[in-house]
């Protein structure tokens, strides 16, 4: 006898289909599973008979043959444990085959017939749910994660006799989530840009980054605040939309980083990796390539400290990310893609010893702070909208009572810009000025005859690039969207071509 039960897979963070067909014929015993699984799948032959046994029913001593179609993709982890169970346990007629029908399975079995959680199980419903399926089972603690796709019926089972029993007739709970109730909340506790003193200008440049998704570098000595101001820019990021939510959960579930308690990821992702990360850590990778760093900071920020510090290679690997907001992973049996588009958020010193520019502190030869600072390419600052200098802090500041703008302020004016770019772009299926392509740019960012001619004085003396010239024009729009103004003026431009110019100072 031959049974069909519908299962799923995912690459990158897409979910496909996966047939999973049993067949129980007489002959010698065995128990094969082909279509080229992994070792954790080849493993599931045990899990399952003893998933079956323990659970009450007398495993079938037959021959047992299991393909996994379609055959030339790779299957991997244990998420077929379950709907290679449901498909022994029909051949022996425990289910009828038409209870299964047009329903997706997946989960892993405990020796005791338990289920556990699976990772990737978001993107695997919507895949199927895309397909035409609206039926699913999964583990009850997967259950949650999987009710996001709200068109699909979700029934989270905790054993294999309550799967049998619910496939025979006993009715389960459905689940379901109420998205109104995943409003965001208190996501930053105490972290507030009121308790960082002084430093009004990188502020005010951490502003015009959080209203337009722009990028930013910067440059300081130690203890000026620099890190700061980063732990505290997620507080004054606008609030991610749902479809915005749902691509950072897949990315999570892909990655096994959500928690049952959290199946919807509502905040900003805030990555920091340490300087000593490896290239496949921050790209994403491994024999079955995973997310990495830069695919965990999608929709929210990726903070680099000590940018220096960093291997060069790995640096440069960020150029290509920050110009197309995916990745591209390549392996022997195939390539993925993962989303990447991120805010890099960037915080490094002058020199060496970290006081270029204070001669009774720093004595480090010109050659070396040359080394030092060329460790940055200029590939990869040609791509950071926002350079700023965090300069040391006077005693003054710390010396007042006057208590500096809170994150709710600085907020408050974050999201009234933002909210002018969602409805200038509603047609164009972007939500920030930094997400404009070069056409985008020329209709959106038009100048009048006083803004070209310092925008052209501006290209001649500090030798921009065409894509320094967009970046200006796109940073210049979001601060007059900061002033709510319909046009860029002058004031506007000259502050986000004040943002070009620091690397000139560094970078001779």
């Amino acid at each position: 006898m031959i049974s069909r039960v519908l299962s799923g897979a995912v690459a990158g963070v897409a979910g496909y289909s996966v047939v999973v067909e049993t067949d129980i014929s007489q002959g010698l015993p065995s128990f094969d599973i082909v279509g080229l699984p992994d070792s954790a799948v080849k493993e599931s032959r045990e899990r399952v008979r003893t998933a079956i046994k323990n659970s009450g029913y007398a495993f079938p001593v037959k021959r047992i043959t299991i393909n996994l179609a379609p055959a030339d993709t790779k299957k991997e982890g244990p998420s077929f444990d379950l709907p290679i169970s449901v498909g022994v346990l029909a051949c022996m007629e425990i289910i009828s085959a038409e209870a299964v029908k047009d329903v997706f399975i997946s989960g892993e079995l405990s020796l005791d017939g338990s289920l556990r959680p699976v990772a990737g199980i978001l993107p695997m419903v919507y895949g199927a749910y895309t397909n035409g399926i609206t039926k699913c089972l999964v583990p009850y603690e997967n259950a949650e994660e999987a009710a996001l796709v709200q068109e699909m019926e979700v029934y989270g089972v905790k054993d294999l006799n309550e799967l049998i029993a619910h496939l025979t007739g006993s009715a389960i709970t459905k689940t379901t989530v109420d998205i109104k109730s995943y409003e965001p909340e208190d996501q930053y506790g105490p972290l507030d840009f009121a308790d960082v003193r002084g430093q009004e200008q990188a502020k005010r440049s951490l502003e015009v980054a959080a209203a337009g998704a722009h990028n930013v570098l910067m440059i300081g000595p130690p203890g000026s605040g620099k890190t700061m101001l980063a732990k505290r820019f997620p507080a004054i990021l606008p609030d991610m939309s749902f479809d915005e939510c749902i691509e950072v959960t897949k990315i999570y579930s892909v990655a096994g980083l959500l928690t049952n308690k959290s199946a919807l990821i509502r905040r900003r992702p805030f990555r920091s990796p340490h300087h000593t990360v490896s290239y496949a850590a921050l790209t994403g990778g491994g024999r079955v390539p995973r997310p990495g760093e830069i695919s965990l900071s999608h929709n929210g920020v990726l903070f680099l400290d000590e940018l220096t510090e960093f291997q060069k290679n790995i640096l440069e690997m960020l150029r290509q990310p920050l110009e197309d907001g995916h990745v591209n992973i390549s392996r022997a049996h195939g390539s993925v893609s993962y989303p990447s588009k991120f805010i890099l958020l960037g915080s490094m010193n002058p020199c060496p010893c970290g006081f270029a520019g204070v001669p009774e502190r720093c004595n480090c030869p010109p050659g070396e702070i040359a080394k030092y600072l060329g460790r940055i390419s200029g590939p990869l600052l040609d791509r950071i909208d926002i350079s700023i200098e965090a300069p040391p802090v006077d005693y003054d500041d710390f010396d007042t009572k006057r208590r500096a703008e809170s994150s709710t302020t600085i907020r408050e004016r974050v999201l009234a810009a933002h909210a002018i770019q969602l409805e200038r772009y509603g047609r164009e299926k972007i939500r920030f000025n930094s997400s404009l392509t070069p056409a985008q740019t020329e209709k959106y960012c038009t100048l009048g005859a006083e803004e070209r001619a310092l925008l052209k004085q501006a290209f001649d003396k500090l030798k921009l690039s065409g894509r320094a010239y967009h970046k200006i024009l796109k940073v210049a729009r979001t601060i007059a969207d900061l002033d709510a103004s319909n046009k860029i003026k002058t004031a506007h431009l000259a502050e986000a071509i004040g943002y070009r110019s620091l690397d000139r100072k560094y970078w001779n």
